[in-house]
């Protein structure tokens, strides 16, 4: 490109140190996207699964067929589902307590399916969680490694200004360009980044209200269940 340096011989003259920084952002990047990409996949898993999912558990239980419902929850076909771990849990919980002879009572038996629930829904909810702090970290650091990677380049652009004892706006609009180059390339990782994580984590708050909602109606049904 005639009277200017495009991108790719901007690279190609930046020092050591600022290309170190580029490809760190670089791996920020692909990794933030595989981490989105990955997450927003295994929850439309677990969003359809658990469509399926409700409906059979629900008819199973209102015909007092706990044995078959919670066979249903096994199956591989919803192992993404997030409702099957929860809704699973309790009730082979509440089936071990009262077909393997525990002889707890009404309240004491209620006591244990609720601490199952609430251990079940503490991993899911976790296992949802995974890798989506690591956006919030890219999101936030990008930009501070981009303007590193700005300093480094200017400083350098001074230092060879002052090494060839030649001065000007000239000769230090090339250096300066190579040293944005790395802020823009900051925020064009953090943006993305931060879209990704606001729009999990809405979907994880989205999971946990379903798993309350399952367990609460979960807790219900035993209540009935066992007056």
């Amino acid at each position: 490109m005639e009277g200017g340096m495009n991108l790719v011989e901007m690279w190609s003259q930046m020092g050591f140190v600022a290309k170190g920084i580029g490809y760190i952002l670089f791996i920020m990047s692909f990794w933030s996207v595989g981490v989105a990409v990955e997450r927003i996949f295994t929850y439309k898993k677990a969003k359809d699964q658990s469509k399926l999912f409700a409906p059979q558990v629900a008819k199973h239980l209102k015909e007092g067929r706990l044995k078959d419902a919670i066979a249903i929850g096994n199956k591989k076909e919803y192992k993404y589902s997030h409702l099957a771990k929860v809704v699973g849990a309790g009730l082979s919980e509440y089936q071990f307590q009262t077909e393997g002879g525990g002889g707890l009572g009404r309240e004491d038996l209620l006591d244990t399916v609720r601490r199952a629930i609430q251990r079940s829904s503490a991993l899911t909810s976790s296992d949802m969680k995974k890798g989506v702090a690591s956006l919030a970290t890219i999101g936030s650091t990008a930009p501070f490694v981009g303007l590193l990677g700005t300093v480094v380049g200017i400083i350098n652009a001074f230092v060879g200004i002052a090494a060839t004892g030649s001065g000007g706006i000239g000769a230090v609009s090339a250096g300066i360009a190579e040293a944005l180059v790395e802020t823009a390339l900051g925020l064009v990782v953090a943006i993305p980044a931060v879209w990704f994580y606001n729009y999990l984590t809405g979907q994880i708050e989205y999971f946990q209200v379903e798993m309350d909602n399952s367990s609460s109606e979960l807790i219900d049904y035993f209540i009935k269940k066992t007056t």
